[in-house]
């Protein structure tokens, strides 16, 4: 056992190496891994929690949650282990709120994952920005230069061979609010 993680040697096979309930990047902190969960994960369960009671109704009323996910969440994404996790639990907890609210109180629920849309957490992270912690820590936004979102070919797989803008973002979860 090495941390969370079960490693099996076949001695019979000194290659042969299996790895089960691999979690963690080789890179990424227990902080760090923490810190998108509880963002990403808890923060929003916590919301629906508090809002339950406004949504669990049955008086006609037409009430919708909108999650926002990644396509990270959806595919996974190289050195986001801990986020594309957290992306696909958010569309997990928006499948269990449209499952048992739909239903009964005829509560909406849906997650939209998006992909490479232009904000201060896909700009390069040399523009110096960043955000403050609870506690003080001074955690830096961006991706660093000619890498993930900076790289040259970074739209390739996007039709229109650009990334989205804040206002399309915001323009889809407009739409999907809609009753």
């Amino acid at each position: 056992m090495i941390g969370n993680y079960c490693l099996f040697l076949r001695p019979s096979h000194p290659k042969k190496r299996h790895m089960l309930n691999s979690g963690r990047g080789p890179q990424m902190t227990d902080k760090q891994w923490d810190n998108i969960v509880a963002l990403h994960n808890t923060a929003p369960f916590k919301l629906v929690r508090e809002a339950a009671p406004y949504f669990r109704v049955t008086d006609g009323e037409p009430r919708s949650i909108i999650n926002i996910s990644s396509t990270s969440g959806v595919h996974g994404n190289a050195g986001q282990a801990n986020y594309g996790l957290a992306k696909s639990g958010i569309n997990g907890l928006t499948k269990v709120i449209a499952k048992e609210w739909g239903p009964k109180f005829g509560v909406r629920a849906n997650s939209i994952a998006f992909g490479h849309i232009l904000t201060r957490l896909t700009a390069a992270k040399e523009d110096g920005a960043f955000v403050t912690t609870p506690d003080g820590e001074k955690i830096a936004l961006g991706i660093p230069g000619g890498q993930g979102a900076q790289a040259a070919n970074a739209n390739l797989d996007i039709p229109l061979r650009r990334p989205g803008t804040a206002t399309e973002a915001a323009s889809s979860i407009l739409a999907v609010a809609s009753p």
